[in-house]
Formats: structure tokens, sequence, C-alpha cells
């Protein structure tokens, strides 16, 4: 599915692109959040690699991998979502503060 494979070359882009920012930042709140916007689209790129297996091999050895690699993927999208939405009203308000400082 050329499809798949497409979605996970541009998350591949965007965990990278977050990985960057998290390193570039010096605001300790800001980085947790960008850890959390990474960990996300990290899990949705291990849960789209297992759902592109299903599709190019049959096997049942496949079917098991596939089925890890979802549900990792998947728990740590939901759990990177989670952390996403607690840090983030601490984000803005810290640069708020930070702005309010200039």
């Amino acid at each position: 599915m050329p499809v798949l494979v497409i979605l996970i070359v541009i998350l591949l882009a965007f965990y990278v692109f977050y990985k960057i920012k998290y390193v570039r930042s010096n605001r300790p709140v800001e980085k947790k959040w960008l850890s959390a916007k990474s960990r996300i689209v990290l899990g949705l790129l291990v849960c789209l690699f297992g759902v592109n297996q299903l599709f190019l091999f049959h096997t049942i050895v496949t079917y098991l991998i596939a089925a890890i690699f979802i549900i990792l993927g998947g728990l740590s999208a939901i759990s990177g979502f989670k952390i996403y939405k607690h840090y983030l009203p601490f984000a803005i308000e810290e640069a708020e503060i930070l702005k309010g400082k200039e």
C-alpha cells in the first residue's frame, strides 16, 4: 500500500521535526510538551508500520508481530496524547510569561 508508506514517511519527518525542536528548546515545560507530541507521532508511526506489514506478508508470525506493533504504537500514541493534554496549559502559560518579559 503506497498510501501507508507515504504516511509512514510523513510521520517520520514529523518525528524528526519535533525532536529537533525539543533539543533546541530552552523552556522545561515546552520540552515536555514537545516530547509528548513526538511520542504521539512515533506511536502512530509504529502502528502504521504494523498495519503495513499486514498487507505485505501473510504468515502467522507476521500477524503476531504486526499485532504487537499496532498495540504498542496505539498505547504509545494514547499515552502521548494524555501527556500532551496535561502539559498544554502549562506550556501556554510558560510562553505567555516569557512573552511578557520581553
